[in-house]
């Protein structure tokens, strides 16, 4: 908090500094007795009739009254990072991009209209990196019915809690009703300890997700649109650890007790799709699993990893901490106004 010369809480912000990321201070009880206060940071998206509205890392909208305010100040963009590698959010989210292709994409402006048949949000949402050379409801309007001639509902993709990130547009997107319906984060950190983690011996690595790595992937049937979008990425590598000659599981994935996928994408490795036969889980496989990949992908090239976790999946983020990831961001899904949900 910002202090006067005299030692008293003083709120440096103004309607100036909307769009900065700040921390302010309120009275929570107001008017009572032994008063207590408030903290919030983040991203100051608007000031207006005496209320504040501030984004959270998380995603979550906070509104603050004017008159409850006892401090604030302007805080820098983004946090120093104390470990890991430094990538901007624009960078990371151009590389996601790139690993999971749609089949097919328009452009809108500076924003990037994606489709695959409805296989993952990802894959089938708006990619809005800029300006989409349009008003925000004209642009609104072209994506409801781009999606509407493919019919898909449709998905805006957004981030927040990085610089450059779009809490904003979170907040417009809200107000006109569309609806947040997926957060998660990415995560980066180092490659090179991922691949001392685990010699990684008895994982099969291959081009192709064969019907051995596709019997263990969580979205069953996978169709030739999904094939499409699971080998898309610059450099695709997929892991298969083989279980017991014969054994069949309660998932009926047959023989297979862990599979991955990792894409290579210059100085980026990024992991995803690890999954484990759940009667074989806390015997190292996972960790087997993505050293195996960590050591292709620093043979061609790669320094630096990202992969994305569910924030309530406790095992993953503990599994992914231990490795040396950290979160960099949050992104979420937005769905247009009374459209039906899709797969993630």
């Amino acid at each position: 908090m910002e202090f006067s010369a005299a030692g008293r809480l003083e709120v440096r912000i103004t309607t100036a500094d909307v769009g900065k990321r700040v921390s302010v201070r309120r009275l929570s009880e107001a008017g009572v007795s032994g008063e207590k206060f408030t903290d919030t940071v983040g991203v100051l998206t608007s000031w207006t009739d005496g209320v504040l509205l501030i984004t959270r890392k998380s995603g979550e909208s906070v509104h603050v009254a004017e008159s409850t305010l006892v401090a604030g100040k302007v805080v820098p963009a983004a946090p120093a990072r104390r470990r890991g590698p430094a990538a901007s959010y624009e960078e990371l989210a151009r590389v996601a991009a790139r690993s999971w292709r749609p089949v097919e994409s328009e452009r809108l402006g500076a924003w990037e209209l994606r489709a695959a048949g409805g296989f993952t949000r990802r894959a089938n949402s708006v990619l809005p990196l800029g300006d989409p050379g349009l008003p925000l409801d004209e642009a609104l309007t072209a994506v409801r019915r781009w999606y509407g001639e493919r019919g898909l509902p449709a998905y805006v993709q957004t981030a927040t809690g990085a610089a450059g990130t779009q809490e904003s547009l979170c907040v417009e997107l809200e107000r006109r009703g569309w609806v947040r319906e997926v957060t998660a984060e990415v995560w980066t950190g180092p490659l090179a300890p991922v691949a001392d983690l685990a010699e990684g011996t008895g994982v099969v690595l291959s081009r192709e997700a064969d019907e051995t790595w596709l019997a263990r992937y969580q979205r069953k049937g996978v169709s030739e649109v999904a094939l499409r979008v699971l080998e898309s990425g610059p450099s695709v590598w997929f892991a298969t650890v083989p279980g017991a000659e014969g054994a069949v599981d309660a998932d009926g994935a047959g023989d297979v007790a862990a599979i991955g996928r990792c894409v290579v994408d210059g100085r980026w490795a990024s992991f995803a799709a690890v999954e484990v036969d759940p009667a074989q889980r806390r015997r190292g496989l996972a960790t087997a699993v993505m050293a195996a990949l960590a050591r292709r992908a620093l043979d061609e090239g790669a320094s630096a990893a990202w992969l994305q976790v569910e924030t309530d999946n406790a095992g993953a983020r503990a599994l992914y901490a231990g490795m040396g990831f950290a979160a960099h961001h949050a992104y979420h899904h937005y769905r247009e106004p009374a459209a039906a949900g899709a797969d993630r």
